[in-house]
């Protein structure tokens, strides 16, 4: 009786404790659930903040001239017209092939001295190395607005002012960036590789072009694409460095929208709109190597 007894004692409460835990898991649960709702919510919330004056550009790039004046804070234009891409299309192609060309240079041209670089300062034992790149590092320091009297007597005394060379000689000579991206990545990988190449009999130059270059295509597309909206992007060189309308590029020709007393605001967000195009497919096609050269750059330091 007594040995009964205890044996439904224990059932209750080996019960009771099921009971207990699955209710505090299925709290858990629900928790959970509640807490990733509000965290994808938030996100949400956030990401419209930052995607609203996207989608206002395109809105207003669709809109009429009164129209973008009498309802200038709407997204959707009530009545949608393409004038402002047509006036758009009469004036950028002019500046679009300047932006390609300099963009095109400063990209070819960083990747082969960044990589160079990157790899000397990684694999390439030579007295005062780390001194050297300390040095590098700290020139990046420096604002560019500092120097840049320096550069334009000197560009003047070279002849160059008026010319495409002020904008990417010193960007290709001067990758900063993009050497200390390149040594992080270098020296993530393992030596053993670049020891079998060398006891195959391949030279310096040889392992870095057939054997480190090609395992260093994450680092590059990351290089190429902040190279390529930089340059893209650069507005305060063209407008010191050039003088005549054939030169300029695309960031300098959104200013053609702007008058003294009177904006075209449809033209100019057209305009805007076709010049971050590039920006975004060369993101498209470079994202996948973008992440993981971010990721690996940073894995060794």
């Amino acid at each position: 009786m007594e040995t009964a007894t205890k044996v439904g004692v224990l059932r209750v409460s080996a019960t009771g404790t099921t009971e207990s835990g699955g209710r505090t898991v299925a709290g858990a649960l629900q928790n959970q659930k509640v807490l990733r709702g509000i965290y994808y919510a938030f996100l949400t919330v956030l990401g419209l903040g930052f995607l609203f004056p996207l989608l206002w550009m395109i809105g207003t790039s669709l809109k009429s001239g009164p129209e973008s004046l009498s309802d200038a804070t709407s997204v959707i234009p009530r009545h949608p017209t393409l004038e402002g891409y047509r006036q758009a299309i009469d004036v950028l192609p002019r500046y679009f092939w300047n932006s390609v060309k300099l963009a095109f240079l400063n990209v070819v041209g960083l990747l082969v001295v960044a990589s160079l670089a990157g790899y000397g300062f990684a694999r390439i034992k030579f007295p005062g190395r780390d001194v050297l790149f300390l040095v590098v590092l700290g020139s990046a320091l420096i604002p560019g607005i500092v120097y840049l009297i320096p550069q334009y007597v000197v560009f003047r005394d070279f002849g160059w002012v008026d010319t495409h060379y002020p904008l990417w000689v010193p960007r290709v000579m001067t990758p900063v960036f993009g050497t200390f991206l390149m040594r992080q990545f270098f020296l993530g990988i393992p030596k053993e590789i670049e020891e079998a190449a060398r006891i195959d009999g391949a030279s310096v130059f040889t392992t870095f072009r057939r054997v480190m270059l090609p395992l260093a295509k994450p680092a590059l597309a990351t290089v190429a694409l902040f190279t390529f909206v930089d340059s893209w992007n650069d507005l305060l060189g063209p407008l010191v460095f050039l003088n005549s309308p054939d030169l300029q590029t695309l960031p300098v020709a959104l200013a053609l929208f702007q008058g003294e007393f009177f904006t075209n605001t449809p033209g100019l967000m057209a305009a805007a709109t076709l010049t971050i195009i590039p920006i975004f497919v060369v993101f498209l096609l470079a994202q996948r190597y973008f992440v993981q050269g971010v990721v690996m750059s940073g894995m060794k330091g």
